[in-house]
């Protein structure tokens, strides 16, 4: 009997001690999702529970329970919150904080951008930045250090290509850097040079940027925090709620971590180590728990094939139709990529492989088919932009759950590069989103920012239509491999989320899930594709707590 009593004494206590679940009811919505077969679920009102899962979805007609607290939504517009599937969380936060040269239209320009900078910022000792693009200037050619060196003399500067796979070195940098005529190109990389004599130009391509990677001044601990922070808002103000992280070093892991424990982890991001042994660090004999209300998880390593198509670092089958001594460089063999793959695929981490030429494509292709003999079960095997496949090669992405994480942002600005490089007889299969999909591979759709603005509704429209923001060209180009509206919301929800097995967890605005959602200004089912990208995100929630308004925020960078 006293034991009883002392049992219902402490069951009291308890009762007193823990917080009265307060459920919230959001209503007054012009709300939509994706259901079980994505198809367009509308509704008008959610109930969202204490812990900031959906506990209730409400259409019109339904009758609204008592809840704690109430939400107006207005009519707004309401939609799943989105997810980038390929994206370099810390370096859009670090590019915000460094000088940006991807609105630059010519090679004086940026020039003149650069010494802007720096004379601008005196104490910095290295000028650092990215975005330059030399196909979006009139000679189209390399930049070399002799340009650098005529408005910077004194600091060494580093600026990296828009796609993150070239570096622009002045002569003091490359002198800090011990790169000579002498310095052999680096497996997987590229000096280029002078003739005669050999002299590095001033461009490192691929493997041969970190030849002076490795020299600067790496960033502190509180300056990755204020770029976690700034990243944050910006991938809020493009309604992104959840990322996947391509190329998480430990001091990248360290910085979202702190951010969970100090309550200034926002966004959802699931990570992809930077390499083996990152992986190793980071996660151990394995993937990590999801952490902090499903808000971090390592999934697995982010491992590379080959290079880019705008530094011509592609691994290609044939020469470049326009520089045919190459055909691209291969930044992992063949048998060091599988010998990578098969030592994570051991402990069960995921394996995501960037994969851009039809060549590396097709290695990558056959190294999965291999090893699945092997590895078996739910792999989720992930190839990262299949830009350039040879379209026999493609019936392969149907086999072994393979996802393609492919970009379409990167279609409307590669368009005219890409017909250069390629020729017209290698179009067929270049960025051939809606010919992987028939093959049962699922798409999951992301801007790799950066590189290009973490813009989700710029990448629907392009999905949709083939088109830059620009309407151009009429009808969409290569338009058989337009996808449809439902196709892309799909690449941009739910099947972003099942590529970071996450599904069940975010990605629908469906009872158990997280409450990740977006007010807009518009209803994305409805808009025509320039409307689509043009798209204002007004408020972003994630785990049904407000995290960015866009009345109160600072303009978003990129």
């Amino acid at each position: 009997m006293m034991l009883r009593t002392m049992l219902a004494a402490g069951a009291a206590l308890i009762a007193l001690a823990s917080p009265a679940m307060a459920d919230t009811l959001l209503d007054n919505v012009d709300g939509m999702t994706l259901d079980a077969n994505n198809a367009v679920d509308h509704f008008t009102g959610l109930v969202i529970d204490n812990d900031g899962r959906i506990k209730q979805v409400l259409h019109r007609g339904d009758k609204r329970p008592r809840t704690d607290y109430a939400i107006d939504g207005k009519g707004q517009f309401l939609m799943p919150g989105l997810i980038d599937s390929h994206a370099h969380v810390m370096g859009v936060g670090i590019g915000a904080m460094t000088l940006d040269l991807s609105e630059t239209k010519s090679l004086p320009e940026a020039l003149a951008r650069i010494d802007a900078y720096a004379k601008a910022h005196p104490d910095r000792p290295w000028i650092l930045g990215r975005g330059w693009n030399q196909e979006l200037w009139p000679d189209k050619r390399f930049p070399t250090a002799a340009d650098l060196d005529a408005v910077v003399g004194d600091r060494p500067v580093w600026l990296q290509r828009v796609d993150g796979h070239a570096g622009w070195a002045n002569s003091k940098a490359l002198a800090l850097a011990g790169v000579t005529a002498a310095t052999k190109d680096p497996a997987g990389g590229q000096i280029e040079r002078v003739q005669p004599g050999g002299k590095p130009a001033g461009v490192l391509i691929d493997n041969a940027q970190d030849l002076v990677d490795k020299v600067i001044p790496a960033p502190r601990p509180e300056d990755r925090d204020f770029a976690f922070a700034l990243a944050q808002d910006i991938f809020f103000s493009r309604g992104v709620t959840a990322a996947a992280d391509m190329g998480t070093t430990i001091e990248d892991w360290q910085a979202f971590r702190r951010a969970g424990d100090n309550g200034t982890l926002r966004m959802r991001v699931m990570s992809y180590a930077a390499g083996v042994d990152n992986m190793v660090l980071i996660g151990g004999p394995g993937p990590s728990p999801w952490l902090y209300q499903d808000r971090l998880r390592l999934n697995g390593v982010k491992l590379y094939a080959d290079g880019a198509l705008g530094s011509r670092g592609a691994s290609l089958k044939a020469p470049y139709s326009d520089a045919p001594g190459t055909k691209g460089l291969r930044i992992t063999e063949n048998t060091a990529l599988k010998n990578m793959m098969s030592r994570a695929a051991m402990d069960h981490f995921q394996i995501a492989v960037h994969a851009i030429g039809d060549e590396a494509d097709a290695s990558l292709l056959s190294a999965i088919d291999e090893l699945s003999g092997t590895y078996t079960g739910d792999r989720r095997w992930r190839i990262e932009h299949a830009q350039i496949v040879d379209p026999a090669d493609i019936p392969q992405f149907g086999k072994h759950g393979i996802i393609a994480s492919m970009q379409p942002v990167h279609q409307t600005s590669d368009r005219l590069m890409a017909e250069k490089r390629l020729g017209p007889d290698r179009l067929k299969g270049a960025y051939a989103w809606k010919t992987i999909q028939t093959t049962g591979s699922k798409l999951a759709f992301g801007s790799d920012a950066p590189v290009e603005l973490a813009d989700p509704f710029v990448g629907m429209a392009a999905a949709i239509s083939r088109q830059g923001t620009d309407g151009e060209p009429a009808g969409g180009w290569q338009p058989q491999e337009k996808v449809t509206r439902e196709e892309a919301l799909a690449g941009y929800t739910v099947n972003g989320a099942y590529a970071g097995f996450a599904e069940g967890r975010f990605g629908r605005l469906v009872v158990g899930e997280r409450a990740d959602f977006l007010f807009v200004d518009r209803d994305p089912m409805l808009a025509t594709a320039r409307e689509l990208a043009d798209t204002k995100v007004l408020q972003v929630y994630v785990g049904g707590r407000l995290v960015w308004d866009a009345k109160t925020a600072k303009k978003p960078g990129n």
